[in-house]
């Protein structure tokens, strides 16, 4: 099995998922995670290769966020949409890396995503509110590669 496979197990996976559900339901955005063994490019460009290449740019408000993560690597990358980098603070991708970092260093990485997923469905509510005809754009469940 590889790295990305034990990376979460099924039931952490699945916590994961339910985190995303959690943040996505009182905000527009949308948010995925993917998950791969290692890149040679640098890894926010490998994040923003993904994006496209997940279709997380064909969001009707431009407000799709990605959680990347080259597990053999240890590094990770958090890439938001151009809707969401026109109103989210400076630092908020920062403090988001923060949060997810402190649990990565720690070996708690389902805790890490989830902690990161939910302060930016939290940022994402403010600037990005649910709306009644709102229908979940993206896959919710983890992508890897």
């Amino acid at each position: 099995m590889s790295r990305v496979e034990d990376f979460l197990s099924a039931a952490e996976e699945q916590e994961v998922v339910d985190a995303i559900l959690k943040a996505e339901k009182n905000t527009s955005g949308e948010i995925r995670v993917h998950l791969e063994p290692h890149t040679r490019m640098d890894t926010m460009e490998r994040a923003k290769e993904l994006f496209h290449v997940l279709k997380m740019d064909n969001t009707k408000e431009n407000n799709g966020v990605l959680i990347y993560v080259a597990v053999n690597d240890r590094k990770f990358a958090i890439c938001g949409d151009k809707g969401i980098d026109q109103v989210v603070p400076k630092d908020f991708w920062n403090s988001t890396k923060d949060i997810i970092q402190k649990h990565f260093k720690k070996g708690d990485f389902k805790q890490g995503l989830i902690d990161g997923i939910l302060k930016a469905g939290e940022e994402l509510k403010t600037h990005f509110p649910w709306q009644q005809d709102d229908t979940n754009e993206l896959s919710n469940e983890i992508s890897k590669g």
